[in-house]
């Protein structure tokens, strides 16, 4: 395993973003979005440090119901290549799952693609089931 450190997002870290590693983002961070998320309640983005660069990172949110308890979501995960296989994502779900019972959440969600059998095997092997679901997109119109 990596000795990797996991930082939850701040404003502080925000503003001086380190550089950020391929592959960790589905697009390069912005210094704007990284500040409003440090400050949106409910959500955290984790990131993994490696020296001095962002290897992995894992963002959720707590997910407040009328008819049930809180539930984690997790957006997004995703971890350089370079450094899979070495326990960071594992490190991030911990931090992530941490801060969810903190917020009062009792289980987690998410959401992988159909043709992501490598992101399938390690939910899986967090001891995660798959249901069957329709997912549906589009504008705020």
């Amino acid at each position: 395993m990596t000795s990797a450190r996991i930082e939850r997002l701040t404003p502080e870290l925000a503003a001086d973003f380190p550089p950020v590693a391929d592959d960790v983002f589905d697009a390069e961070p912005t210094k704007e979005h990284l500040e409003k998320l440090a400050l949106m309640p409910g959500h955290a983005l984790f990131v993994a440090l490696g020296g001095d660069n962002v290897i992995g990172q894992l963002l959720c949110m707590a997910q407040f119901q009328a008819d049930m308890p809180p539930q984690l979501y997790i957006h997004n995960l995703g971890v350089s290549p370079a450094f899979k296989r070495q326990g960071i994502a594992q490190a991030l779900f911990r931090a992530a799952a941490d801060w969810g019972r903190d917020c009062g959440c009792d289980s987690i969600w998410l959401a992988t693609d159909i043709d992501s059998p490598e992101a399938q095997g390690f939910y899986r092997s967090l001891g995660f089931t798959r249901h069957q679901a329709e997912v549906f997109a589009g504008p705020i119109g």
